[in-house]
């Protein structure tokens, strides 16, 4: 079989992060391994209508013996849908959702787990339950036309491959694999769908079969499964697992045995509720970001692809496709439900089938999310600001379920237009090294060599173009920009310069006239601006490339088609006045950004955009998905971050101050409120949080010293604004830039300058300011005079103190 020759290669296992303790010694596959993917002997259905049937999960599991005492105990595991393993009916590691989601055609990512202290001298058993996850979807037609039985690159049966290596004490190994001689039955997970929910019939519950001495007599043998066909690598991303159990806020009850827990906040995950009833009874969840005027549950804004009338899903589909579970209460009289192998995003839960009103201390709901690191945390004097950074953290952590999706409910997609917004403002909150890594590989897989793609896993929606498949090139360039991986440049180059081989075909003469502009935004701006910059910037970004490689050919054929393109902008959308009807604010915002205007014109595009944004209702942003990073950062740059501060730190409609007046505890998917289409978790409008970190913490790396070797420290101090904490990690160490204006009339800056980098400091907004002192390490830096006019100022490594006049 082909996965047998995948694990001859010799794939050496390191450890997982976030999953379990770091292994002394790394475990290799050799050429005498034997492990195979197993499954069970059910078939998949002949039809759609079919699916929607109860096919439950199956339960493998595997009895041994360990007689000789053990130095270490290492589990490798993956599946194609999801799976969950226990050892001696205790649970393996921490992740859920294993494994992440890939084109499983082409690679499939397995974990490692240190399962030492989990096994017992003498009988173990080895537990695995197997899921549907996204190898084994629904054919639901979303939006009446997608179904990823048809989308994906490949779906099958669920099926898993494991092998358990043992290293004894006196030298010996052993090793327990997947293979015929495990056993399996049907467990109480009648229906499980990474969408719609599961269900579950408690009356089937099997007590204690994933334990030793358990009676199998009855159970079947494991069937040899199909090869999902992918190369098995090590997991390069953080796993998804439970980062915060929350307590509801409230149960309320708007009609008689209907009951509606509130959590109090949006958030993507499950949940474990106590149930108690007659053997039989089922119970009913459904999920949904909203509640009506009455008090009752509305799911409408998280219903599964806008499948919301009967006929819409396809054959055998529910009318409406809302999140739901079930549950059958079997023998115990009150017993814990936690759903598994699917999500939910909600911050309302709606239980019915309940004899008595549940407490609040019988459900926890359960945030979970691919655990990447968050070291870095930004605050201020503002709460409003607080409360934007806080529903736009949660945002980005809902979103990140090994895909850094659109939206975590309705969709659940990879979309790139939504990557190449927000993947800076997702680096300034998290270390997304990892995960931006295994995005890459994600669009690598799934581009095509002639279209353009919106999403990876590739899921079948292609109409979007440049803005949305260039997700491939320009993550790669922000994992070079703020970590300096130039491993995965390396890699990955001949690939790109035939990705960019394939635009230029596509767009022959340069300017980009098929795909979507600005997505969102309150009035239409066409592709041939935004799809146009995109490409501008895919040739800047190559002509960075080329110049790490020593490609002196390319790095000059990169720079004249960016000159080439920069060129058509200007003469579509600045040389000529703009007649048509577009969004002025993104029109101008994106010329500046990208760098488009000269020099002797900056004063007319600057006067252009502050006009355009005096102009929007409110005098507030009325961009969409590009315009509004484009807008942050060109209005902070340009005019004043002043201006920025005054929209940002408003309640006034259309901002964010007006989602979080209205009840958001997550950022909307439009500027408007909506509680019938649109997402209520959407990370689209959350690019807000990276212009905190870059303007009002004042934390920007520089191009032309990638990884932080040298950055800008350059805050903004607002007038009504009293104070900013802001702290970044960087690859060189944690920087530091706080600020406190004090009753004096001062302003003291507080800044950690990491080891082996230096600084590019700037903290005088006006002519009339001027630097009082500076400490270095708590002493007075003496020549502190000679600087006490300058605008920039380079510092070294340590930490400072700057006192600045008002």
């Amino acid at each position: 079989m082909k996965i047998l020759s995948l694990f001859s290669l010799g794939f050496c296992i390191a450890f997982v992060a976030c999953n379990t303790t770091t292994t002394k010694k790394n475990v290799e596959f050799n050429s005498d391994d034997k492990a195979q993917w197993i499954t069970d002997e059910s078939e998949l259905p002949k039809s759609d209508s079919l699916f929607y049937l109860d096919y439950p999960a199956p339960l493998f599991r595997k009895d041994f013996t360990t007689d000789k005492p053990v130095e270490k105990a290492t589990l490798i595991i993956t599946a194609a849908g999801y799976y969950k393993a226990t050892l001696n009916g205790e649970p393996v590691g921490k992740n859920e959702l294993d494994p992440a989601w890939t084109d499983f055609s082409t690679r499939i990512y397995f974990s490692e787990y240190d399962v030492t202290s989990q096994l017992n001298t003498g009988e173990n058993c080895l537990g695995v339950k197997i899921g549907n996850g996204f190898y084994n979807p629904l054919p639901l037609r979303k939006w009446g036309r997608r179904n990823l039985r048809n989308d994906l690159a490949k779906v099958g049966k669920p099926t898993f491959i494991a092998k358990l290596h043992i290293e004894y004490t006196n030298g010996k190994t052993e090793e327990i694999i997947s293979d015929t001689s495990w056993k399996y039955a049907y467990g109480p997970m009648l229906k499980n769908d990474a969408y719609l929910g599961v269900a579950y019939d408690a009356r089937r519950d099997i007590a204690g079969w994933d334990k030793a001495g358990f009676k199998d007599s009855k159970w079947k043998p494991a069937l040899i499964g199909e090869a999902p066909g992918g190369e098995l690598q090590k997991a390069v991303s953080p796993g998804v697992q439970i980062t915060k159990r929350i307590t509801p806020v409230d149960i309320s009850s708007p009609k008689k045995g209907i009951y509606v827990v509130d959590m109090g906040v949006n958030f993507t995950g499950t949940y474990r509720i106590k149930l108690a009833g007659n053997m039989g009874d089922t119970i009913t969840f459904r999920f949904g970001e909203r509640i009506y005027d009455d008090g009752k549950l509305n799911p409408m804004t998280t219903v599964i692809g806008q499948i919301k009338r009967k006929g819409v899903g396809g054959p055998g589909a529910p009318e409406i496709a809302w999140q739901t579970d079930s549950y059958i209460i079997g023998s115990e009289k009150a017993a814990w439900f936690q759903p598994e192998f699917t999500y939910h995003t909600y911050r309302y839960m709606e239980v019915s089938g309940l004899k008595v009103k549940p407490e609040l201390s019988d459900i926890e709901g359960l945030f979970f999310h691919s655990n990447v690191e968050n070291k870095n945390s930004f605050s201020c004097s503002s709460e409003l600001l607080n409360s934007i950074q806080e529903i736009t953290e949660r945002t980005f952590k809902a979103n990140l379920i090994s895909v850094q999706s659109d939206c975590p409910a309705r969709e659940k997609f990879g979309y790139g237009g939504d990557l190449n917004a927000t993947s800076e403002s997702f680096i300034y909150n998290f270390d997304m090294q990892g995960f931006y890594r295994k995005t890459i590989y994600d669009w690598l897989d799934a581009m095509r060599d002639s279209m353009f793609v919106d999403t990876a896993p590739f899921a079948g929606v292609k109409y979007c173009g440049i803005s949305w498949e260039s997700a491939y090139l320009l993550t790669q360039y922000y994992v070079y920009l703020y970590y300096y991986d130039t491993e995965l440049v390396k890699e990955l180059y001949q690939k790109n310069i035939a990705w960019m081989d394939k635009v230029a075909y596509l767009h022959p003469d340069g300017l980009v006239d098929k795909g979507l502009g600005d997505h969102e935004s309150m009035i239409r701006v066409p592709v041939q601006l935004t799809g146009t910059c995109h490409y501008l910037q895919c040739a800047r970004i190559m002509e960075t490339f080329a110049k790490e490689m020593n490609d002196t050919a390319n790095e000059e054929k990169y720079r004249q088609l960016a000159e080439k393109l920069k060129g058509i902008v200007k003469a579509e959308f600045w040389d000529i006045p703009v007649t048509f009807k577009i969004n002025k604010q993104t029109l101008f915002s994106a010329l500046l950004y990208h760098d488009i205007i000269p020099e002797n014109e900056m004063e007319a595009a600057r006067d252009s955009l502050e006009q355009a944004i005096k102009n929007g209702p409110s005098g507030h942003f009325s961009t969409g998905i590009f315009g509004t990073k484009y807008a942050l950062e060109a209005l902070s740059a340009n005019v004043s971050p002043e201006a920025v501060f005054d929209i940002v730190n408003s309640t006034e409609y259309p901002g964010w101050g007006f989602m979080i007046d209205n009840g958001a505890t997550t950022v909307w998917e439009t500027w408007e409120e909506s509680d019938n289409t649109f997402s209520n978790c959407h990370p689209m409008f959350g690019t807000v949080t990276e212009w905190f970190y870059r303007w009002l913490g004042g934390i920007r790396p520089m191009p032309e010293a990638p990884g932080f070797k040298k950055f800008v420290l350059a805050p903004s101090t607002p007038e009504e604004l009293d104070f900013v904490n802001c702290s970044y990690q960087s690859p060189y160490g944690e920087i530091i830039s706080n600020w406190k204006k004090e009753e004096n009339g001062t302003c003291v800056f507080k800044m950690t300058i990491p080891e082996g980098t230096t600084a590019q400091v700037s903290v005088l907004k006006n002519l009339s300011q001027e630097i009082i002192s500076i400490k270095k390490n708590d002493k007075e830096i003496r020549d502190k005079l000679s600087v006490s006019k300058a605008r920039n100022i380079l510092l070294e490594e340590g930490k400072y103190e700057i006192t600045v006049s008002e």
